[in-house]
């Protein structure tokens, strides 16, 4: 059914028109065709690591900030 109402408004646009929707209608469906259907997992990723730092960072860099610092960024 979809099909037939594209058709449908297809016939009602102006034929200088065509080649410009021709090309929304193929890149959108090759976007489509390179999405994935799930994200990745987390051991599909690479951890990241600071490109000018030496050293590693700590468990305590990731934990959340102090509620008083964080009103300090506002």
């Amino acid at each position: 059914m979809p099909i037939q109402k594209i058709v449908q408004e297809l016939q009602d646009i102006a034929e200088d028109k065509l080649a410009e929707l021709y090309d929304l209608i193929h890149y959108f469906r090759l976007g489509l065709s390179q999405e994935r259907t799930q994200p990745l997992a987390v051991s599909e990723v690479e951890p990241r690591t600071p490109g000018l730092l030496k050293g590693k960072l700590g468990d305590a860099f990731f934990e959340p900030l102090p509620e008083d610092e964080l009103q300090q960024w506002e």
